[in-house]
C-alpha cells in the first residue's frame, strides 16, 4: 500500500482549546493516521506566546509566530482557527481560505456574523470550512443536522448551549443560591470568565442558535433579529416558585417552524420536569431536535472545555483529511452562502405559555383587577399561586426581600405587598407585554412584574 500523502495541520491560537487540540493531534498522531488511512499530522502551532503550549508539553519545534510560514508550506492543507472574536479571527480564516487551505473553527461568533461570506470564499477557492465545535463543544450536533437528520423536515429545536449559564442555574435551582453567589462559585471553579457578560447575557447562546437554526431550517438567519435575554436579572424567588409549580429554569435557545415563518429566541425559560432537558445539570449541554419523521432526538454531552472541544475539532480534521466533508460541502444546499433569508417572526408574534409574577397590595379586589387586565388582552389564566403574607417558600434569597416587604403609602399607613404568580395558557407575547405594562401602572402594583417563558414539549408529528 502506498504511503499516504502528508496532510499537515496548522493550529492558530494555543489557548485552552488550541492547546488541547495540539496535544490530541500530537499524542494520538499514530492512531489517527492508522484509523483514517491518511497522512494527517500537526505541522505547527501559531501564536504570539507559548507559555501555555509549553506547559502542555507541546513540541517547541512546532511553534511559529508568523502565519505566513504555514501558508507557504505545501504540506499544510488545513488551518484550525482558535483565536476567537470576529476581527483577527476573520482575517486568519480569510487568509487561509484564499490561500487554498481548508479551515476548521470553533468560533461561533465568527460564523454567526460572517458565515455566509466565509462559506462563499471557501467555495470560490475550492476548499471547505467546518465547524462542529462551534455550537456544543464535544457534542456532534452539527453533523447530526447535516447528515443524520437530513431526511427530516426539522420542526423545532431546543438547546441548552452555554455551560456557564447552566452551571449557574443548576446552583440556583438545587442549592438555592442567588445569581451573584452562583456566578462567584462558577468563576472560582474556572467555569465562568472574570467578565462573564458574553455568557450570562445570552449572546453566546444566540450565536449558536443562529448557526443551528440555519442548518435545521436550511435558511439564512439574521442574528440581530433574535430576541435575547440573559440570566443576570433572574431572582431566586422565581426559581423557587417555578420549582413549586413543577418547573426548572434553563437558559434555552429555541427555534420553531410555523406557517408564517420561524420563531427564534434565547431567554431563561421554565421547562417541565418531564422533559429530558430539565435534568441537564452543571456545565453540560444538550440539544433537543424534533424531526417530522424521526420525532424527538436529543444530543447531550460536555459543551465546553479543552478536551471535549478538541474532540469535535479533530473529528472535522479527519473528515476533511479523508475527503468526506468536501463532497458534503459541495453537494448540500443548506450552507449559509447558498440559502435565502428566512422570515423571522418578531418577538410580539411569538406564541407560548408564560409565568407571571405580580407584586401587589394584599387587599380585596386586587386579583379582580389583574384578571380584568389579562382578559382585556385576550390572555387566559391557567393557574394562580399566592402565599399568605407570613408564608415563605423554600430558598428565599436576600435579593428578593422587596417581594415580602411592606410598602409605605403617602398617608404613612403600612400595606403588605405579596407576590401573585399566574401561569397562562398559550398566548401571543405581544399581548402579554402590553398587559404587564398596564398592570405595572396599577396603583396596587408595588414593583415591576416578572415574565418568564414556559416551554412545553414540542408535539411530535409521528
Amino acid at each position: 500500500m502506498a504511503k499516504p500523502e502528508p496532510f499537515g495541520i496548522a493550529i492558530v491560537g494555543c489557548g485552552t482549546v488550541g492547546g488541547a487540540t495540539a496535544r490530541l493531534l500530537q499524542s494520538e498522531a499514530a492512531r489517527l493516521r492508522e484509523v483514517s488511512g491518511t497522512g494527517v499530522y500537526l505541522a505547527c502551532v501559531v501564536d504570539v506566546a507559548f507559555d501555555h503550549a509549553r506547559s502542555l508539553g507541546i513540541d517547541e519545534s512546532l511553534f511559529r509566530t508568523d502565519m505566513a510560514e504555514p501558508l507557504a508550506d505545501p504540506e499544510v492543507k488545513l488551518v484550525v482557527e482558535l483565536v476567537g472574536g470576529t476581527t483577527v479571527a476573520k482575517e486568519i480564516a480569510a487568509k487561509a481560505l484564499s490561500a487554498g487551505r481548508h479551515v476548521v473553527t470553533a468560533n461561533k461568533a465568527l460564523l454567526a456574523h460572517h458565515g455566509a461570506e466565509l462559506f462563499a470564499l471557501a467555495r470560490r477557492n475550492g476548499v471547505t470550512i467546518s465547524f462542529e465545535a462551534s455550537c456544543g463543544g464535544g457534542i456532534p450536533i452539527i453533523r447530526a443536522l447535516y447528515e443524520g437528520l437530513l431526511a427530516n423536515r426539522i420542526d423545532a429545536l431546543y438547546g441548552i448551549v452555554n455551560g456557564t449559564c447552566n452551571y449557574i442555574l443548576t446552583a440556583m435551582v438545587q442549592s438555592g443560591r442567588t445569581y451573584a453567589e452562583a456566578l462567584g462559585q462558577a468563576q472560582r471553579s474556572g467555569l465562568a470568565e472574570a467578565d462573564p457578560a458574553l455568557d450570562v447575557s445570552g449572546l453566546d447562546s444566540a450565536h449558536k442558535l443562529a448557526i443551528l437554526a440555519s442548518l435545521a431550517f436550511g435558511r439564512r438567519i439574521d442574528l440581530d433579529r433574535i430576541p435575547v435575554e440573559g440570566i443576570d436579572t433572574l431572582e431566586t424567588l422565581d426559581v423557587a416558585f417555578g420549582r413549586e409549580l413543577g418547573y426548572v429554569v434553563k437558559l434555552l435557545a429555541v427555534a420553531g417552524r410555523g406557517p408564517d415563518g420561524v420563531s427564534l429566541r434565547v431567554r431563561p425559560s421554565f421547562i417541565g420536569l418531564d422533559h429530558p432537558l430539565a435534568w441537564v445539570s452543571g456545565p453540560f449541554n444538550a440539544v433537543s431536535v424534533y424531526g417530522h419523521t424521526v420525532g424527538h432526538t436529543m444530543y447531550y454531552g460536555r459543551g465546553a472545555g479543552g478536551p471535549p472541544t478538541s474532540s469535535a475539532i479533530v473529528a472535522d480534521v479527519i473528515a476533511v483529511a479523508v475527503g468526506a466533508y468536501q463532497h458534503t460541502f459541495r453537494s448540500l444546499t443548506i450552507w449559509p452562502d447558498l440559502t435565502e433569508p428566512v422570515r423571522q417572526l418578531p418577538m410580539e408574534q411569538i406564541e407560548s405559555r408564560y409565568y407571571l409574577r405580580v407584586t401587589v397590595e394584599d387587599k380585596p379586589g386586587v386579583f379582580a383587577q389583574l384578571a380584568t387586565v389579562l382578559g382585556n388582552h385576550r390572555i387566559s389564566i391557567s393557574s394562580v399561586l399566592q402565599r399568605e403574607p407570613s408564608e415563605h417558600i423554600d430558598a428565599p434569597a436576600a435579593d428578593d426581600a422587596s417581594d415580602r416587604a411592606t410598602k409605605t403609602r403617602e398617608d404613612s399607613s403600612q400595606v403588605t405587598a405579596v407576590p401573585v404568580v399566574i401561569t397562562t395558557h398559550r398566548t401571543n407575547e405581544g399581548n402579554v407585554r402590553r398587559a404587564l405594562a398596564e398592570i405595572d401602572e396599577l396603583t396596587v402594583c408595588t414593583r415591576p412584574s416578572v415574565c418568564i417563558n414556559i416551554i412545553d414539549e414540542h408535539e411530535e408529528t409521528i
